[in-house]
């Protein structure tokens, strides 16, 4: 019974600051949907989109974008149900651990190892392609060699990958950042928020008038299958090319989430929070929808196949777009800055899901100890960093994408469910936002996010299997010995520690 125990709602809300309780109620719906749209545009979109289409769907991504955004919505309105509910900071990890019990808590928070650490590394490897985009096109220097700037399972050329050096560095740099606690201005992201729509915004406008009909025809490819350059066979076309398509640029999606968690500082989190989720996911869909339609549309699916499978966006503004170089280098340099935000996110919140399990036990306690000047967690920051770079350095992008994608679907999955369970345990529980047409939408949701993990390589199963078996070693061998839930009975105090304001 010690695997469901669960922390008391009551317990956790007593335990929490007066200054989490007191939060202030200062945000509108207007500005939870500029939040979300500021954490949703990022390395999926510029990444994996050509992506999703040479493997997957070609111009049909777009039906794949479509699903993709379903399903976080659908989890959105979940996840906004929960942060309400237990107004603790802290991530999905915290309110599983008072709804359905410290393993499934477990296995969340482990999961979130993925959507994280593991999307960090996806960033950081979008990052060092496109800083090779930029060494070329804007400065017009040597690119970095290839083998420095791709994993050993890459090779181009007889060319073979040694190691990923930028996507090591910038991830390097960012995690010593944040160590050092350096303040964010609001004013310098919400410049790099309005950029990375601009550009999107740019190369809709300017690319639409590019497009070949001819690279459109037919819209949904004849159900075929693909082999990439690895080796892997995957459903091409049809309606598993576009199931397929929505598992790659789901990633494209990963961020939402943001919103949910601000549901305590909303001015009025009933009608301000489905406003901010929904409405950031529309208006991101819609953009996402116009991109990858202007995006195959200029170049056929072999472009992506070939050489425009790296920094997929400039190559094609480049080749199809005659008299638009100021643009390639516009893009190359945004995106870097957008990339480079997208990656210091993902690492925060990867320490503030440590930094809790490390408070509650399942984690040792090096994952919880705070710099005696920065007040940050130092020692978690620096094995996060080391988790990063050996995804960034030595596994290739596509694999890490779709770690990422597969685990935040499995914890989106995990998030429904808490839903239905909370319902019939604490129905009294004070909702300041409560979820609509309960059990119907959350199974929906389980339904919608399934579908998307299926539609995924059967690698990325095997790999999540494989992760959540290394999970169940460490939960087992050490953290249910040293739970401090499962040791005293009481609930540990998962505040989190000072941090950056981003």
């Amino acid at each position: 019974m010690s695997l469901f125990l669960k922390k008391s709602i009551t317990q956790l809300l007593a335990d929490s600051s007066e200054s989490e309780k007191s939060l202030k109620r200062t945000l509108s719906a207007g500005s939870l949907v500029a939040l979300g749209i500021g954490a949703i545009i990022g390395a999926g979109l510029f990444v994996r989109t050509a992506n999703a289409a040479a493997q997957s769907a070609g111009p049909s991504v777009t039906f794949g974008f479509i699903l993709a955004a379903i399903g976080c919505a659908l989890a959105g309105l979940c996840y906004a149900e929960l942060s309400s509910s237990i107004p603790i900071s802290g991530s999905a990890y915290t309110y599983t651990y008072a709804t359905m019990g410290e393993f499934m808590a477990w296995i969340i928070g482990w999961d979130l190892v993925l959507e994280y650490a593991v999307g960090a590394a996806t960033v950081g490897i979008a990052w060092s392609e496109y800083l090779n985009k930029l060494l070329t096109e804007v400065i017009h220097t040597s690119p970095i060699p290839y083998e420095w700037c791709h994993s050993p399972f890459q090779s181009e050329g007889g060319v073979n990958g040694i190691m990923n050096v930028p996507a090591l560095l910038i991830i390097f740099l960012l995690s010593l950042l944040l160590i050092r606690g350096t303040q964010e201005s609001a004013f310098v992201n919400g410049l790099i928020v309005i950029t990375k729509v601009a550009i999107v915004l740019l190369i809709i406008a300017f690319g639409w008038s590019f497009i070949n009909p001819v690279n459109h025809t037919p819209y949904i490819p004849e159900a075929t299958k693909y082999v990439d350059k690895e080796g892997l066979t995957h459903n091409f076309g049809g309606f598993w090319g576009i199931v397929g398509a929505a598992g790659t640029v789901f990633f494209a999606f990963i961020g939402f989430d943001a919103v949910s968690t601000a549901a305590q500082e909303t001015k009025n989190p009933k009608t301000a929070m489905p406003i901010g989720i929904l409405g950031s996911l529309a208006v991101c869909t819609v953009l996402y929808i116009l991109f990858a339609h202007v995006l195959t549309g200029m170049a056929p699916v072999e472009f992506f196949r070939t050489k425009g499978g790296e920094a997929s966006v400039v190559a094609a503004i480049i080749d199809y777009m005659p008299g638009y170089g100021w643009l390639a280098k516009l893009v190359t340099v945004a995106i870097l800055a957008g990339f480079s935000s997208v990656i210091l996110v993902m690492l925060l919140g990867q320490s503030r899901v440590f930094y809790s399990m490390s408070k509650d036990g399942l984690l040792p306690r090096i994952f919880s100890d705070l710099h005696p000047k920065y007040k940050t967690p130092y020692k978690a920051n620096m094995i996060i960093f080391v988790i990063c770079a050996l995804f960034a350095a030595f596994v290739p992008g596509d694999v890490v994408g779709d770690m990422t994608s597969i685990g935040t679907l499995f914890a989106f999955i995990l998030v429904c469910a808490a839903v239905i369970v909370l319902r019939k345990t604490d129905p009294g529980l004070h909702r300041e936002f409560k979820t609509p047409f309960v059990p119907l939408l959350p199974i929906l949701g389980i339904i919608a996010c399934t579908l998307m993990i299926l539609g995924l390589h059967w690698t990325n199963w095997l790999r999540l299997f494989g992760w959540l078996a290394i999970g169940f070693v460490i939960y087992f061998g050490y953290s249910r010995k040293h739970s401090v839930l499962g040791n005293t009975g009481k609930t540990v105090d998962p505040i989190d520690p000072p941090k950056p304001e981003l």
